[in-house]
Order: C-alpha cells, then structure tokens, then sequence
C-alpha cells in the first residue's frame, strides 16, 4: 500500500470522529491525587546527576585540551614506564636495607 494513501485515509478518519466533551469518571480526583503523592527522592538525585554530566563532560574536555596543548615535558626520555619502575623498585630497595 502506498504510503501517502494510508496517510491521507488515517487524516481523513481522524477527521470524521471528532473527539468527545465528556470528562472521564474521577478524572479531577486521579490528578489531584497524583499531584499530592509524596515526590521520590530518588528522582531527584537522578535528575541532579544527569543535569551534571554535561558540565563535567565540559570541564574533561579543557583540561584534556589543556594538558595536550601545555606540551610542558622537559625531558624525552622521561615516560610514565621509568617512573613506575623506580617506584616498585625503592619499595624493594628499602625492604633490603632492614
């Protein structure tokens, strides 16, 4: 069927039955009574934490560009491997001073 055919025999059925006056039975009382339910606490922190994400994402963001644009190593050689190295090894060292 073609699509533009359903769409327009779906308009036009929706435009032969408008829609109803009456209210539902209890309608007022059913959102009134939603309405004074006590609020979930859990809601709000949920909403408190997504509402943060976006500025910690923003702030990630600077300080990642921040340290890639500082380019402040002094030394080429010195690496992340050389430094994790003498720190085990000065553990090791000072257990076999004692």
């Amino acid at each position: 069927m073609d699509l533009a055919e359903l769409e327009r025999k779906l308009l036009a059925a929706a435009k032969a039955s408008p829609p109803g006056d009456h209210v539902p039975h209890a309608f007022e009382q059913r959102i009134l009574a939603r309405l004074n339910q006590a609020p979930d606490p859990w809601a709000w922190w949920t909403r408190a934490l997504w509402r943060a994400a976006a500025p910690s994402l923003a702030v990630m963001l600077l300080l990642a560009a921040w340290t890639i644009g500082s380019g402040s190593v002094s030394d080429a050689n010195h690496s992340l491997a050389t430094d994790l190295e003498t720190t085990l090894f000065a553990v090791v060292d000072d257990a076999g001073e004692i």
